[in-house]
């Protein structure tokens, strides 16, 4: 099974360890504990079973033998019954030997006897203090530690629970989705974190707004003075300049549209209605869009090719890469091959630096001809948003810009 990172499982498993631990330091303690009882035990019964034989040896006299036995409270037994089953029944748990005599510690019913022997006499001793070793008082502190460490790990768990909301959000957010709540519930740092995060997506979302309601203004205005002087122009006498101007008003509203569709892309937002289109007819209405002669693009591309894009944004894309190519190029010609990628092949110099530099918005070469601004950076979002990858390499001496990941368009 795969082992989860996750800080919750870490967590989890650093306190399963200390319980684990705890229970094992208990384990030993009791087994160190009952050793130390046992043989507490065995010394008070070698005391008193000492001082039963040399009494009962003659070897000291009454009063030194009560001395001797005065801190101990044993009771004799002489019941013969209860003495005989004592002797079919007990258990003996160890036997002390001497040259005077023999003495047997016996259990019997959850009791301790003593068994002294000394030639033919024979007395049985009851153990009054006698209690079975308890493990109450164990069980009291290993409940305790158990719950201080149940209600510690809880209380961890339940202060960075936050963190798997706010790990939730920013999934949201890397997708695009800026629906964010906050998810702050306290004063904590987690909780700060979480607040300026929201904060953040709060403002962006605010600048997104401001940026889509700058960005609508100004087509709404810039589409009526166009109009007005479309108009205008349909009114005048039809020459080759009237056309002129009506194809420079076109143009003008084509690259409103434009612009409309590329803030799109690069905003992430989902692509509108996808069609199927031939790379001939891609080409072509990107070279309508670049205003672009068929003279300066070599196109070979299998009749039989459909993709499923957006044309519009797509036929941007293509546009910008075809602009760049004739740009950049010694020649002033692109050649388009279309099969398992996407190729824009051209005669130009080689990249003064790595490829994913000029993927970047307003990046710049060594100088302002080199430069490829916004060009590439709008070609790689409309790639991403169709599944695409926009890669680069350098071969016989061209510079060849492709995509990549064609499966993701091609029927």
């Amino acid at each position: 099974m795969k082992f989860r990172s996750s800080i919750f499982y870490t967590i989890t498993f650093i306190f399963a360890l200390a319980t684990i631990g705890v229970s094992l330091a208990l384990i030993w303690l009791i087994g160190y504990d009952k050793q130390n009882y046992t043989r507490e035990l065995n010394t008070k019964y070698s005391i008193v079973a000492r001082s039963h034989l040399y009494q009962m040896s003659r070897l000291i006299s009454q009063n030194e033998f009560q001395r001797q036995i005065a801190n101990f409270e044993f009771a004799s037994i002489n019941d013969e019954n209860f003495i005989k089953q004592l002797n079919e029944n007990g258990e003996i748990l160890d036997s002390i030997s001497a040259d005077i005599g023999s003495a047997d510690i016996i259990m019997y019913n959850r009791k301790n006897y003593l068994k002294i022997t000394h030639a033919n006499e024979v007395r049985i001793l009851n153990d009054k203090e006698y209690q079975p070793y308890r493990y109450d008082i164990f069980r009291v502190i290993y409940g305790g530690i158990l719950a201080i460490i149940l209600l510690a790990y809880i209380f961890i768990i339940r202060k960075i629970k936050p963190l798997r909301k706010l790990k939730r959000q920013i999934d949201k957010f890397a997708t695009g989705d800026l629906n964010i709540a906050n998810v702050a519930t306290g004063t904590d740092e987690i909780s700060e974190v979480s607040r300026a995060f929201y904060g953040a997506v709060t403002q962006i979302n605010k600048l997104n707004e401001s940026r889509h309601l700058f960005l609508r203004n100004i087509m709404h205005e810039l589409k009526t003075p166009i109009t007005k002087g479309r108009i205008t122009v349909e009114m005048i006498e039809k020459n080759k300049y009237q056309e002129r101007l009506l194809s420079v008003f076109e143009r003008l509203e084509d690259l409103i549209n434009e612009f409309a569709a590329v803030e799109r892309a690069t905003s992430g937002i989902p692509l509108g209605e996808r069609g199927i289109y031939s790379a001939k007819e891609i080409i072509n209405e990107a070279l309508k869009i670049a205003m672009i002669g068929e003279n300066l693009v070599t196109i070979n591309a299998p009749e039989d090719l459909k993709f499923n894009v957006d044309l519009k944004l797509f036929s941007i894309a293509v546009k910008n890469l075809i602009d760049n190519a004739i740009k950049y190029s010694t020649d002033r010609h692109v050649i388009i091959n279309v099969g398992a990628t996407f190729d824009f092949i051209s005669n130009s110099p080689e990249l003064e630096q790595d490829f994913e530099h000029y993927k970047e918005a307003f990046s710049k070469g060594s100088n302002a001809k080199q430069s490829f601004g916004l060009g590439l950076y709008i070609v790689d979002n409309i790639a991403k948003s169709h599944g695409l990858v926009f890669k680069y390499r350098r071969e016989n001496e061209t510079n060849i810009f492709y995509f990549d990941n064609m499966s993701e368009i091609l029927l």
